[in-house]
């Protein structure tokens, strides 16, 4: 690596008017691109994240793994690329502050790809809904059983080597695509790494927890995508 590390931040965010910009300013200062995808804001996400130094896309598309994949699209389109790159919610929920604690194993090679882990971290009461609990919980033990992948969470904060996440070739375009990446990560070889991270309330109501719909959508599909590269 470099003496100076390329890190480019990937945010999705969908009504986050009100939280966006904590996150942004709370970002580390080694960070390059900060690259918001609004996924279809009714609010003023866009205009407050571009005011706050974000580069802001637009992806009307609903799904979360859709909006991550613009922002990997345009971040292929940059004439240097970066070496890292970190995702996190706009939700305020994570703590970007901690960021470089996700980016060091894999700066010191010690790691490939680095997740955020709200089980082993300090975690605000009730800042994860019952259902989110069992279902990290239920999705890591079915990955350990048929992967022998020894995740611990499948929190959005993460960060990878950029060149071990465009190998992926990463696909799904909503609840599935923070455990199709640990999957195809655990099945490609990559050095998998969790480090404790904290966790509060997020400000506004879950998109996905928040909701039944919500929460039964991502269930199915985070055991669904487990199934579906298992066999």
């Amino acid at each position: 690596m470099s003496p100076t590390p390329i890190l480019d931040v990937i945010i999705p965010a969908f009504n986050e008017e009100e939280s966006i910009s904590k996150v942004i300013l709370d970002i580390p200062k080694q960070v390059r691109h900060i690259v918001v995808a609004d996924n279809g804001s009714t609010d003023r996400t866009a205009e407050v994240a571009k005011g706050a130094g974000a580069q802001v896309l637009f992806e009307p598309q609903k799904g979360y793994g859709r909006a991550c994949l613009t922002a990997m699209d345009w971040i292929k389109s940059q004439e240097i690329q970066p070496q890292v790159v970190i995702f996190l919610d706009g939700d305020y929920s994570d703590y970007p502050q901690e960021m470089m604690g996700l980016v060091s194993p894999i700066l010191e090679g010690e790691a490939d790809f680095v997740i955020g882990s709200r089980a082993w971290g300090n975690r605000e009461r009730g800042s994860m809904t019952l259902p989110q609990v069992f279902g990290n919980w239920l999705a890591t033990t079915l990955m350990k059983a048929m992967y022998r992948a020894k995740f611990s969470d499948l929190g959005p904060f993460r960060a990878i080597l950029w060149t071990k996440l465009l190998a992926l070739e990463m696909a799904d375009q909503n609840y599935g695509w923070t455990i199709e990446m640990q999957i195809k990560a655990h099945r490609a070889g990559l050095k998998c790494l969790d480090v404790p991270v904290s966790y509060r309330k997020r400000i506004g109501s879950s998109k996905v927890s928040g909701t039944v719909k919500g929460v039964f959508g991502a269930g199915y599909k985070i055991i669904f995508t487990i199934f579906k590269y298992w066999v």
